[in-house]
């Protein structure tokens, strides 16, 4: 039983931390892709005085909480989502954004918290896949679901494939990048590498976003397999194929990094943050720096990858402490 809890938990955290990277669509979203959090916050409520019930507002309010990492308003954001539903039932985005704060209220309580949030999860994330078939982000989060929730919180592999089969339908690129998906869970990464790059997006900036983040992963996976040609070869196709997006020079950085060629990875690290300013990017480039031998802008870097939000993770933060401490000695 407390192996059967620990398996549900995982699953969740894992769900969880993909729901906020596949936050719903509003019409606030671009201020939120600048990082103008308080520009957006002040137009949602400005929006929710006069009609409470605005759906892209509430959206925005629950979806600011996320993107913010503020865990101790989830409760907040839970009821924004809540409303959106009650106001308006037949709208996808709004049962999607209910999945990803259930997921992250999963995470940040305990073990059975989490438990009791999964059904609800899944079950927020299936009605937005009936409402709008469409809804790649929703769809790819199920996706995620039934891949790591066991077969009693309502997983399974055979769920996820015949989620595939079913997305086949809709769009062949959105299939062929769940089924990379799936190919990594089965650590499959030239087959996952084949389906996505497969994929055409076109001009649907969910599929698009969707290939980013599974290229990353394969790349991502060969750099964690040692396969650093590989690994330098996806970042490459990553790079030319999304040249105004981070995630390809980052993953270079990292590639290189790996392999001991920090100076090489600074560079990359550099262009990843002029293209998105990010608390990883601080954190990676402040390694290579330090590594290095130049403490001044290691420090500089690290104290930034700490002071940004979303924040590090618990423990790339406890590292960045560290090495704070360790460069002011």
């Amino acid at each position: 039983m407390k192996l059967l809890q620990t398996l549900i938990a995982a699953s969740i955290t894992s769900l969880a931390m993909m729901a906020v990277q596949t936050a719903s669509a509003h019409e606030y979203e671009a201020l939120m892709k600048a990082k103008k959090y308080a520009e957006a916050d002040k137009a949602a409520s400005a929006k929710l005085s006069s009609d409470p019930n605005n759906a892209d507002a509430l959206l925005a309010k629950a979806d600011l909480i996320l993107a913010e990492g503020k865990l101790d308003k989830l409760d907040d954001a839970a009821k924004y989502a809540e409303q959106c539903i009650s106001a308006h039932p037949q709208m996808s985005e709004c049962h999607e954004m209910l999945g990803n704060v259930l997921g992250t209220k999963a995470t940040s309580g305990n073990m059975f918290a989490a438990m009791s949030y999964a059904g609800k999860i899944r079950d927020a994330f299936i009605k937005a896949v009936e409402l709008d078939p469409k809804n790649f982000n929703a769809r790819n989060s199920l996706l995620q679901y039934y891949l790591q929730a066991p077969a009693i919180a309502g997983g399974g592999k055979s769920k996820a494939q015949n989620l595939v089969l079913e997305t086949a339908k809709v769009s062949t690129a959105a299939s062929n990048l769940m089924q990379a998906t799936i190919d990594l869970s089965d650590e499959k990464a030239s087959r996952a590498e084949t389906n996505a790059l497969s994929a055409i997006p076109g001009n649907v900036e969910s599929l698009a976003k969707l290939q980013r983040n599974v290229l990353f992963s394969v790349g991502a996976t060969y750099v964690q397999e040692k396969k650093y040609v590989d690994a330098e070869r996806v970042f490459s196709e990553l790079q030319q194929r999304y040249p105004d997006k981070y995630q390809g020079s980052y993953g270079m950085g990292r590639a290189l990094q790996e392999q001991g060629k920090h100076k090489d990875a600074i560079n990359w690290f550099e262009k990843s943050l002029s293209i998105d300013v990010n608390a990883a990017s601080y954190y990676r480039l402040g390694q290579c720096q330090q590594a290095v031998n130049d403490k001044p802008k290691a420090i500089s870097n690290f104290e930034k990858s700490l002071s940004y939000k979303p924040a590090l993770s618990k423990k790339l933060r406890e590292d960045a402490e560290t090495q704070l401490k360790t460069l002011k000695s």
